[in-house]
This record gives structure tokens, sequence and C-alpha cells, in this order.
């Protein structure tokens, strides 16, 4: 079965639920958003994605505002 593309969290609309599979961004970043619970593997709900501001997303219980430039460096996998 082939796995399914993946793409920025902010191509997600409002609802969507996705796994993330990468961060994009430097070792700063990257561990920033691991220690929120937003690491490779996670499970999380976008809960709201509006075309500006940011991307609110629920992820292992908590929810947790990006801007729209750290979204772009979420690669996530849609389910």
């Amino acid at each position: 079965m082939a796995s399914r593309p993946l793409v920025s969290l902010l191509e997600l609309p409002s609802g969507a639920k996705a796994v993330v599979r990468a961060l994009a961004g430097g070792p700063e970043f990257a561990g920033r958003l691991t220690a929120m619970g937003v690491a490779a593997g996670a499970p999380l709900e976008v809960l709201q994605n509006r075309a500006h501001g940011p991307v609110l997303i629920l992820v292992r219980g908590t929810r947790i505002a990006l801007g729209r430039g750290e979204a772009a460096k979420v690669l996530v996998e849609a389910q």
C-alpha cells in the first residue's frame, strides 16, 4: 500500500486530521516543537486554519497556536 504524500500543515483545512512526519526547520525549531508534543509520529487535528492568523492544532490533548511560517515547516501525512 502506497503512503500518502507529505504536505505542509498550512495546507490542511480546519477539521483535518494528520500525523506529523517531519519538521523542516532547524534544530532549535524542531526542539521547541518536540517539547510541545509536535514530534514525528504524533497525531494531530487542525482546529483552525484561516487565510490569515495562526494555525490552531490539537496534539496530545493540548491546543497549540503556530504562526503561519512555523506551520509551513511541519510536514504531515493527512488521514
